[in-house]
């Protein structure tokens, strides 16, 4: 893709399953009205140069892309969502600053090489959609950026540790997935997250559930009650749970248990 295009009025360009390798610095030019710009199912291995300064939504979806430089979004104040999923793209491609200046709301690296969470993330995020990865453990450090998270996805990783203190960096989260891992007990911190709502912990090796594992001890320090609590497909036994553990939820309809099945 070479020739800069001459459409400067149009405000959604999708060029998708194509087999785009390469995207000229001049393609975008005098495209500053564009706001959505889809590349996904290419064969891109960066990010083009030079995108469109007033795109909210940028979506590059199962590329080749292995290396996210710094300043590689330069510019784009108004970009709200980044998709990145399905590239094979590790911690070591993401370059320091390559997210500098950005105030992006959502951004999505699922189905790639992550071993880690990434912390160079704008502190304006509120999703963070990092599921199907090879992340094997959260640490405090991991959010200290990002305190207006909302929803939170590590599902299908291969986290066994959830290090004490790290939720509580992320005091407005909403929801949390973190089924299909392999944590043996119900992360620390939940019953200090006064507006969680939804934590999905299904599929994992959990043993045991404790009395204030999800509500705090005294009454009134939850804010909203959650709707959604699942546990089923772990080691513990549902009849050994005891019901005042969700004392906190809506009713019974928001909590999913069940048998543990050894596959």
């Amino acid at each position: 893709m070479s020739r800069h295009f001459s459409f400067s009025s149009k405000q959604g360009l999708f060029l998708i399953n194509n087999r785009i390798s390469k995207v000229h610095p001049n393609a975008f030019k005098n495209m500053d009205n564009l706001r959505l710009l889809y590349l996904s199912y290419n064969l891109l291995t960066e990010i083009p140069a030079n995108l469109p300064p007033n795109v909210i939504e940028l979506r590059f979806h199962e590329n080749n892309i292995n290396r996210i430089q710094k300043n590689a979004f330069d510019g784009l104040r108004k970009l709200h969502v980044l998709e990145l999923g399905a590239n094979p793209l590790a911690n070591s491609g993401i370059e320091v600053g390559a997210f500098d200046g950005l105030s992006t709301l959502y951004i999505g690296i699922a189905e790639a090489k992550l071993t880690s969470v990434p912390k160079d993330f704008p502190s304006s995020i509120t999703e963070m959609s990092l599921d199907y990865n090879k992340i094997a453990k959260v640490e405090v450090e991991d959010f200290i950026r990002y305190k207006n998270l909302q929803r939170l996805g590590l599902a299908f990783n291969q986290i066994k540790f959830v290090e004490n203190g790290s939720l509580a960096r992320i005091p407005n989260i909403r929801e949390i997935h973190l089924d299909h891992n392999r944590l043996k007990k119900v992360p620390p911190g939940l019953n200090s997250l006064r507006y969680l709502q939804v934590i999905f912990l299904h599929n994992n090796k959990i043993g045991y559930v404790g009395m204030n594992d999800f509500c705090p001890s005294s009454a009134g320090g939850k804010k909203n009650p959650y709707t959604g609590i699942s546990l089923f497909a772990n080691p513990v036994k549902y009849w050994n749970i005891q019901p005042a553990i969700f004392r906190c939820a809506t009713g019974r309809r928001a909590v999913h248990l069940g048998n543990f099945r050894k596959k």
